[in-house]
């Protein structure tokens, strides 16, 4: 129970700086490219984590076998590399308070993989969750297509629902495969390894998109993005990881998922995106069923 417990205040603070972080995101979109906030965010978060990791003081030495070390690598692959880089696409295109909760909904997927995989239970409770969650996000998408205010640098709304739902699909496959590859490493460590593959493959990744003509950030981008990563990406994934460790794929990913619970009524506040009532159910419709999923048996 205590590590349950640690797990999901690691898990609530990590939704809670992720959420501020996608925000400050938000009000520099047009100084910075997602792939460029992909990129500094990872290293920003490398930096980080290897000054932890190899401080003089720690009482364990470093070890990650390399069994772990292909399963976290997949992890931030599909994760962050593809799921952060479709999450910031799609924010772009339909705006935060669509895409977060969308993408929020990701522990459905991740319960989904454990069927699959795992060898979980289908529980009634858990069928209606998923289906309460597909209706709420049903109607933030209708809620989306009437509102044209909503789509921004002339990308379509079914682009940026797609690329959400895209971003969901690669966080759900990420969750399973970091409890996979943290069963028996420090969360430092694991998490040094995970920015570490992800830094590598973004690096080409960012020439290649300089080559066929992205600009690049203003100085004002870079700064914002660098405060912003440190805390979402840098402080945020560690507590994710150390989230999903003590408490599991399923809870981590369900408490992972109340972002929205922070990021909207911010969104609204700050970025003055405008959300209609019946957005607001789908959006409460969306998080139900993402309780329902985990939660009740």
């Amino acid at each position: 129970m205590q590590d349950i417990i640690l797990g999901v205040t690691a898990g609530l603070l990590s939704s809670l700086f992720y959420a501020v972080s996608v925000i400050i995101y938000k009000s520099v979109a047009h100084d910075i490219r997602p792939l460029a906030v992909s990129a500094i965010k990872m290293w920003v978060s490398l930096a980080f984590i290897a000054i932890l990791v190899f401080q003089p003081f720690r009482t364990t030495p470093f070890s990650v076998p390399l069994q772990d070390i292909i399963i976290l690598g997949a992890a931030v692959t599909v994760g962050t590399v593809i799921g952060d880089t479709a999450y910031l696409f799609s924010q772009d295109r339909i705006g935060v308070s669509y895409a977060f909760p969308i993408t929020s909904a990701y522990p459905i997927t991740t319960y989904i993989l454990a069927i699959l995989f795992l060898g979980d239970q289908i529980l009634p409770s858990r069928v209606f969750g998923v289906i309460l969650a597909v209706v709420g996000i049903f109607v933030i998408s209708r809620g989306q297509n009437h509102d044209a205010d909503a789509t921004e640098k002339g990308g379509s709304a079914a682009v940026g629902m797609a690329l959400a739902i895209l971003a969901l699909i690669m966080y759900s496959f990420s969750t399973t495969l970091m409890q996979a590859g943290t069963s028996e490493v420090e969360a430092i460590d694991a998490n040094f390894i995970r920015m570490l593959v992800g830094s590598i493959e973004l690096a080409p990744a960012f020439a290649v998109a300089r080559h066929l003509g992205m600009p690049l950030p203003s100085k004002r981008g870079i700064k914002v993005t660098v405060v912003a990563a440190f805390f979402g990406m840098a402080l945020g994934s560690l507590l994710y990881l150390a989230s999903i460790k003590y408490a599991g794929a399923t809870i981590g990913a369900v408490v992972g998922s109340t972002s929205p619970l922070f990021g909207v009524p911010i969104a609204y506040a700050y970025l003055k995106e405008r959300i209609s009532r019946l957005e607001i159910v789908g959006i409460a419709a969306t998080m139900t069923g993402v309780l329902l999923t985990v939660f009740v048996l």
